[in-house]
């Protein structure tokens, strides 16, 4: 690894920088692994008050986001080249031998992290997905829809019979009154 004689004065901005994204990414994911167990209880005021916290620290990662860009760009000069492409590599190359090894460690902890976040949020995606396909199966039921995935017990398709041998046959608008 390269070093500069004299490092850059932004070792210590960088590290305060991932420590304040290594914070953000973890509480995000306790929001996303609680709404997870919301989403698995069925406690519907859970899942929306972790949805809302979720929005509400997605809005301070952009923040975050607006303060990294601004570092990329400053460490971008500093290397002479532009912002967006400076790689923890060349940063490193701007700090101490400490600073660089303890950015490439929390760098590592923060994209293990969002991989995580990731994952969960992909999990509880599927599941908010198989919630609402039982709700909007039982929507149609109470609405009487003959599309059910069911098979009619008789040749008639408007004479729906579920195992409780009901007739599903009702009426959400009564034209003929």
């Amino acid at each position: 690894m390269t070093t500069l004689a004299v490092p850059s004065r932004l070792g210590e901005p960088i590290i305060r920088h991932l420590d304040a994204q290594l914070a953000s990414a973890r509480r995000l994911f306790d929001y996303v692994l609680r709404q997870g167990k919301a989403i698995r209880s069925q406690d519907v005021d859970s899942v929306l008050a972790r949805l809302s916290d979720i929005q509400t620290e997605m809005e301070l990662r952009s923040g975050l986001e607006s303060e990294r860009s601004a570092l990329l760009a400053t460490a971008g000069v500093e290397l002479g080249v532009p912002g967006p492409t400076v790689t923890l590599d060349a940063i490193c190359e701007l700090m101490t031998a400490d600073q660089a090894s303890r950015a490439r460690e929390r760098s590592a902890d923060l994209r293990g992290l969002l991989s995580e976040i990731q994952r969960e949020h992909t999990i509880n995606r599927a599941l908010m997905r198989q919630e609402l396909a039982f709700l909007d199966h039982l929507t149609r039921l109470l609405a009487g829809a003959t599309d059910l995935g069911y098979a009619p017990t008789t040749d008639n398709p408007k004479d729906v019979r579920i195992a409780s041998s009901t007739t599903l046959n009702r009426r959400v608008l009564d034209l003929e009154a």
